[in-house]
């Protein structure tokens, strides 16, 4: 069984919520409108070993572990695909028509959520954030 601290995504959410926390995220924020659940797997078929929130409706949006009281999208995709389509190395759309991602709920919210509302998972970019969020 996988860990979930072995998971490649965290480093993704952790970026996405620093980026959220310092308010880069407003713009988005008032273009999307919506709240996303991400149900991480570790394998196809398995069980979700982490569940993270990804609220772009109030605020300045935010990230954090756990579920939503209510979501508008949920997409359940397993941790080296979820990683694939933040780096650009997985089409969003190839992947949900090869059943690498799947989506419950509002299709026109789900198709809002791309990764370019956050920037790329880089080093640079992560350390950039990391540097500015301050907890």
């Amino acid at each position: 069984m996988v860990e979930a601290q072995t998971l490649k995504s965290l480093e993704i959410f952790d970026l996405i919520k620093k980026y959220l926390a310092i308010g880069e995220g407003k713009d988005a924020v008032a273009k999307v409108q919506a709240v996303y659940q991400f149900d991480i797997l570790a394998k196809k078929g398995g069980k979700p070993v982490k569940t993270f929130t990804i609220d772009m409706k109030n605020g300045n949006g935010s990230c954090n572990e756990g579920k939503p009281e209510k979501y508008d999208a949920l997409f359940t995709m397993i941790d080296g695909d979820f990683v694939n389509v933040c780096n650009g190395k997985l089409n969003p759309q190839a992947a949900f028509i090869q059943g690498k991602m799947k989506i419950k709920g509002n299709m026109k919210k789900a198709t809002m959520f791309t990764p370019e509302l956050f920037p790329k998972p880089t080093p640079e970019n992560i350390q950039k954030y990391s540097a500015k969020a301050k907890f």
